[in-house]
Order: C-alpha cells, then structure tokens, then sequence
C-alpha cells in the first residue's frame, strides 16, 4: 500500500474503547507507517462497573465523562494533528468535538465504527462532528447514508498464510460468551466427534459477576456451562497460535448484527476455510463457497465434503484490501464510496 506514504509524520488523534488489544494493533500499524500517534480510551475508566455503567446508565456518570474529556483539552491544547480518528464513538462528547473543531478547524476528523447502532446509538448523536464516517455493518451504512467498510486482518495472520499450516484441530471455535453461541458451538463439536474431526471450543466471559448477572436476567444464558467458561481472555499470540495449529474457523455473530466480524477476516487473512452463520456474507467480493460454509442458527447442518476441501486463494488485490492497511488506507486516504461500497 505505497499510499501509506503519506502517512509519516502525520499527527493522528486516535481514541478507541479498549477491545481485546485491537486499539494497540491499529496504533502499531499506523506507527508502522510513520504516523504520530496519540491514543486515548474512550472510556474514562476500563473497569467492568464503568463499562457496564455506560451501557446501561451512562448518565449517571455525566460528571465524570466530562471531566475526563476537559482533561484531554487540556493535554492537547498546544498539539496540532492532521487526523482525528474515532472507534465506534460510545463515550465521546459533543463538547469534546465542539471545543476540539475550534482549537483544531484544520484537523481531518474521522468517525468509523466496528459495532452496530443498534448496540451503541452514541455514534449516531456525534457523527456529524465527522468530515467522513465510516461502519463495518452494509445495513447501517445503506439506512444512515455514511462509508461502508468492513474489518480487516492484522499481519500476524498473513504470516500463518505464507508460513502454510500445522493441522492439529479440524475445527476452531474462539470467543465470548454471548446469545446462543453455546447451543450452535457444543451441537457442531458433537457433531465434530460423531465424524472423526477435532474440534476445540474456548468461550471467554468477562467476570464472574457479569456471568451470574447474565445468568439471572438473559434467557439465552441458562445453558452456559460455568466450568467451561474462560475468565481470561486469550492474547493476541495465543490467538494466532490457535489459528496456525487449525484447519476451520467456526463463526457465530450475534443474532442481530448483519456486519461481519474480525474473526471473518482474520481466517480470510491466515488462509482458513470459515464456517459462519451470518448470511450477508454471500454479498462479499471474498465470498466462495469452497472455502466459506454458511450454517443456519436455526437448523444446523453441515457437510463431511467441506472439511476435505484444499483452500482455494482469492484475489491478491481483494486480500490486500482486507489486510489492515487496506483499512486504512480507505479511511485516512480515501472516501466514503470506496472498493465495498458499489
């Protein structure tokens, strides 16, 4: 991506809720790049009570925002950046937006969201602070009228691609504890065992408190297994080394969110083939059938045949565009009717 040039030495104002180390690999790459980077969480604090506070009530925490955002200002009064890059707006402040276009009416401001509306409305009531706005979900992007631009794969999963594969598991499932994921996962690992294939499942829970919460009040929890649950999340380099040692990647998205997620792309960028129950997938340039299976959530049923299927590569030119620096490069160098918004 030669156009990453023009990156260095570009001050960039990066802020971004804490999401399993993701934030670090986007001011990694962009530092890669010679880009300046100064990041804040969005978030005035990354424990769960705030976390869930936010969700649930974030108006009780008004006062503390702001404070937080006043502080910020301050910090970065005498600073000059060329980009301001928002991730997925949940916290951030109308003022903070306000007060920043007057310090900074130079400054490229940048909204993108990795996350439905539908679960964080907030962005919706900042988005027009933003000279360019993009989601990860076609749906909103086609409703709110802004840039469509799906996730991307990070080049540790390029490396797995190049350095070929350790088949140890036949079928991978990693993630966190939510909706019917336990149903959908546990039916197709028995299904795995009934048919001679290796499958690991790993379900990552945020607290032991969030658990028996979710255990009291959401329906679609009373089958989660306490034992099974993990209350330590993976690290980048343990994900990756999942990855390398498995021949399928199994994704279950979220009932309501039609975006596709970084698990999709990050079995795209390792050269896995996917099993995934979100159907928009078919709407993909990436999209084959030997390489990605669709399941219904609601009648699971899966073919022997795909599991024996050699990987068939896609275009160089679509792969790159799924790469990280094709992310962005469409959001800090392009527009809004980029290469996925036909």
């Amino acid at each position: 991506m030669n156009k990453l040039e023009h990156l260095k030495g570009k001050k960039v104002l990066f802020f971004s809720v804490q999401t399993f180390n993701l934030e670090k690999d986007i001011v990694k790459q962009l530092e890669k790049h010679g880009a300046l980077v100064t990041y804040f969480d969005e978030r005035p604090a990354n424990n769960n009570f705030t976390k869930g506070l936010i969700r649930l009530r974030k108006n009780l925490l008004e006062k503390k925002i702001n404070k937080y955002y006043k502080k910020i200002l301050k910090e970065i009064k005498n600073e000059r950046f060329d980009f301001l890059l928002v991730n997925r707006g949940e916290v951030v402040t109308k003022f903070f937006l306000e007060e920043f276009i007057k310090l900074q009416p130079n400054c490229k401001r940048i909204f993108y969201t990795w996350d439905s509306f539908g679960n964080h409305s907030n962005g919706l009531e900042i988005i027009n602070y933003f000279d360019t706005k993009f989601t990860f979900d076609l749906q909103d992007a086609e409703k709110y009228g802004i840039g469509f631009r799906p996730l991307y794969f990070t080049d540790k999963y390029r490396e797995i691609y190049e350095n070929g594969c350790k088949k140890e598991i036949d079928l991978l499932f990693l993630g966190t504890a939510h909706s019917d994921r336990y149903i959908i996962s546990s039916n197709i690992k028995d299904w795995c065992k009934n048919h001679n294939l290796i499958a690991y499942n790993y379900y990552f829970m945020q607290g032991k408190l969030v658990y028996f919460f979710k255990k009291f009040f959401d329906p679609t929890f009373k089958s989660f297994a306490f034992k099974k649950l993990s209350f330590k999340s993976l690290t980048s380099a343990e994900i990756v080394q999942f990855y390398d040692k498995s021949d399928v990647v199994l994704d279950i998205s979220h009932p309501g969110q039609s975006g596709l997620t970084m698990r999709t792309f990050e079995t795209l960028g390792a050269g896995k083939k996917l099993i995934t129950t979100n159907s928009n997938i078919v709407k993909y340039p990436f999209y084959n059938p030997n390489n990605i299976y669709l399941i219904d959530r609601n009648n699971l049923e899966l073919d022997i045949n795909f599991f024996s299927k050699k990987y068939e590569p896609i275009d160089l030119e679509c792969y790159e565009r799924c790469s990280i620096d094709g992310w962005i490069e469409d959001l800090f160098l392009g527009s809004e009717h980029n290469f996925w918004k036909v």
